[in-house]
């Protein structure tokens, strides 16, 4: 049994590492790019929002977390807000104006011109992320989506898109907390906070 949990193992390394292999090669460039509008936001004082829906959901607290908190260094906190993690404005908002204005109506209110917007989406078609993509273009906020599964419409409405060439959800979220861990260490060297 024990033997059989480890070959699982090592098919799931393999396949982590194609796939992290091919996203160098397609996106390697949109994610440098979006790295420095990312970090750029964060050295004038502006914020980035994160949201997603389900596991990508707990993503986005996590990596909202890693600027307002630390990610390897102590420092200043970083302007960061994970558009999941207010539940009050969560089902304020769901039962007045309806699930898919979550993330949008949050953004309205309180995002600005400089900030950022990281959508992470497994599908890149849920509908309230959707709207938030939108929301943001309206505000005038840069848009960097992490996505899976093709890249839904969502990748037509980001700025950045980066799409996980794999159908498989928990590959794909993994990647996504990989680039996302990877854009907060990138903002703390190139901030200073070595």
């Amino acid at each position: 049994m024990a033997m059989k949990s480890v070959e699982m193992l090592e098919s799931k390394i393999t396949i982590l590492g194609s796939l992290l292999f091919e996203l160098t090669k397609k996106h390697g460039d949109t994610f440098a790019d979006s790295a420095k509008v990312f970090t750029a936001a964060l050295k004038s004082g502006n914020t980035v929002f994160w949201c997603g829906n389900g596991g990508s959901a707990a993503e986005s607290s996590h990596l909202a977390v890693e600027l307002i908190g630390r990610f390897k260094n102590n420092r200043r906190p970083l302007p960061s807000i994970s558009l999941n993690s207010d539940t009050s404005a969560i089902t304020c908002i769901a039962n007045d104006f309806g699930f898919d204005e979550i993330f949008a109506r949050q953004l309205e209110g309180l995002a600005k011109l400089g900030d950022v917007l990281v959508v992470l989406s497994t599908s890149g078609s849920s509908e309230n992320v959707l709207r938030a993509l939108r929301k943001a273009k309206e505000i005038g906020i840069v848009t960097i989506a992490l996505l899976g599964k093709g890249g839904g419409q969502a990748q037509n409405l980001a700025d950045y898109a980066i799409v996980i060439d794999s159908t498989e959800t928990a590959r794909i979220q993994e990647i996504h907390l990989l680039l996302g861990h990877t854009l907060c260490e990138f903002a703390e060297v190139d901030m200073g906070f070595e």
